[in-house]
């Protein structure tokens, strides 16, 4: 009777392991192929960029420049600004040896000029993301979005382009900087909670 017992135990168990992987191949953790990707000045992206990796198990990667802009704000400003004119793509600091490992990437940056800043569109430039699915997301200085999500739809026509998040965060220009603690941090992972469920993620 014992061993009738121990065989059902088995047979049971065994049953709930096909139902839940019926093709018996090994369950793969879906935050290995999740990478986070973010630009930041202030710092404010980052958080929200840690927010998800908490919350995602995503791998988080900072987006470097080989010549850093300057530390003054406007002359940051008046940089951006000709750089956007002439189309000038800074180069990266920041390389991804194992890109095709990801099935997903997470694209971060701050809203600079009502654009996408010049940095992330070098990384989608040099970045081969086809196939993948791309999910934006945004801080910026209660302006918007502006024109970066066109810009990611054009430089990601291969990819499949997630809803993006954004949410105010600090206005550098007023020296308001860093924002992202306290009951403001509550408030945008409350908001953050809404969009992954939102996109199904």
């Amino acid at each position: 009777m014992r061993y009738i017992v121990l065989l059902t135990i088995i047979l049971s168990v065994s049953c709930m392991g096909q139902a839940d992987n019926p093709l018996g191949k090994p369950i793969e953790n879906k935050a290995q192929h999740i990478l986070i990707v973010y630009l930041s000045r202030t710092n404010n992206t980052r958080a929200v960029a840690q927010m998800i990796q908490k919350k995602t198990g995503g791998e988080m990667t900072a987006i470097e420049l080989q010549d850093p802009y300057p530390e003054n704000y406007q002359e940051i400003v008046a940089q951006v600004a000709e750089e956007n004119e002439t189309g000038f793509l800074p180069p990266l600091q920041t390389k991804i040896n194992n890109l095709d490992h990801y099935d997903t990437v997470f694209i971060g940056f701050p809203t600079w000029g009502m654009q996408l800043p010049p940095p992330i569109k070098s990384f989608l430039t040099t970045n081969n993301l086809s196939g993948k699915t791309v999910i934006p997301f945004n801080t910026n200085a209660g302006y918007g979005l502006g024109s970066t999500i066109k810009t990611i739809n054009k430089l990601c026509s291969d990819s499949k382009v997630l809803e993006a998040f954004s949410v105010e965060g600090g206005i550098e220009r007023d020296g308001i900087l860093f924002v992202m603690e306290g009951e403001k941090a509550e408030q945008v992972e409350e908001k953050l909670d809404d969009w992954l469920t939102k996109i199904d993620f």
